[in-house]
């Protein structure tokens, strides 16, 4: 059988448990599932669940201290609320498709599902509130968010140079829009990254490199300049190995990059050293490796308090039997 990576790449540590909610017996398990639950996520379109009997005022009735997390694509009301939402659609609708590319005319989505993820997140707080207000209320929330409102709310500086200063920005490839030089360039052999984020970093980098220049003096006079600033860093690294070229930035102090794969990611000792891999015993594929927790929780235990061990993503349905047991027991 074949597995989507999508799906083990965001399923670790769930049970799964297969229901046809046009049928009976699916509405029925569903319905002394919600009864018990603290939480449920629903992303549908909306409307779906109104004709499914499960609108928001139903399931509250079921049972007053759910918390209900709804996700949609753009919204649960407004104009077009009504539409279908998958990642790539929303990271047009949402501009950042327009903030990202080599130029106006290549917009270009992002490499992950960052509409998909950024939901998941934004929903994960707004539970975690909605829970923390229950132990003083006793009663459940719905909590909203959708694909466009967790894009939009990502612009940050972007969003505020339309809204604020009138600018309406355009993709600047691998550099910085408003801090130069700041970006990817060539090495010898290869690219390298740098971030010369402050006038003091200018000022350590710029004479090593034969780039201090008046006219270059300050962020604004480089950022009016930039094509000229970017082609004259590019020529000052031609001739540098990364190697050598990544350990002269770090001696000036200048910080910098290489820029990895995945391959080299997964295998760099850094991220090894992270936890940032985990192995799981799946029950169709063995012993799989995937990308671990991006939090650590110290405590007197030395991080003891951490999840050790973590279930792999399940099959479909996998669990389908244990939790119709435990409901059985739980009446």
């Amino acid at each position: 059988d074949r597995h989507s990576t999508y799906f083990l790449s965001c399923n670790r540590n769930k049970e799964s448990i297969a229901l046809d909610l046009k049928a009976v017996d699916g509405r029925a398990t569903l319905t002394a599932l919600i009864e018990r639950a603290d939480v449920l996520v629903e992303n549908f379109r909306p409307g779906v669940l109104d004709r499914l009997g499960y609108s928001m005022e139903a399931l509250h009735r079921l049972n007053p201290r759910l918390v209900i997390l709804s996700i949609t694509g753009f919204g649960h009301d407004g104009p077009e609320g009504t539409r279908p939402g998958y990642d790539q659609i929303a990271q047009g609708e949402a501009g950042l498709m327009s903030l990202t590319g080599p130029s106006r005319d290549e917009p270009t989505r992002v490499g992950v599902p960052i509409g998909d993820l950024l939901a998941g997140m934004n929903g994960a707080y707004g539970v975690v509130a909605a829970l923390h207000e229950r132990h003083s209320t006793g009663r459940g929330r719905v909590v909203r968010t959708s694909l466009l409102a967790s894009i939009v709310g990502v612009h940050a500086f972007q969003g505020t140079r339309y809204t604020v200063a009138g600018e309406v920005p355009r993709p600047t490839g691998g550099h910085h829009p408003s801090i130069c030089p700041y970006g990817l360039f060539h090495s010898s052999e290869g690219l390298v990254q740098i971030a010369v984020g402050s006038e003091g970093l200018w000022q350590r980098f710029a004479p090593r490199f034969g780039l201090d220049r008046a006219e270059w003096a300050t962020n604004p006079q480089r950022v009016a300049d930039r094509d000229a600033v970017i082609a004259a860093v590019e020529a000052a690294f031609a001739d540098w190995p990364t190697d050598k070229l990544l350990g002269l930035l770090a001696d000036i102090g200048i910080p910098a990059g290489r820029v990895r794969d995945l391959a080299e990611v997964y295998t760099w000792e850094q991220t090894r050293s992270q936890g940032l891999m985990i192995d799981v015993d799946h029950s169709a594929l063995g012993t799989i490796t995937l990308p671990g927790p991006p939090l650590r929780m110290d405590d007197d235990c030395e991080g003891a308090g951490m999840r050790t061990t973590h279930a792999a993503p399940p099959t479909l349905d996998q669990h389908g039997d244990s939790i119709r047991a435990w409901l059985e027991t739980a009446r």
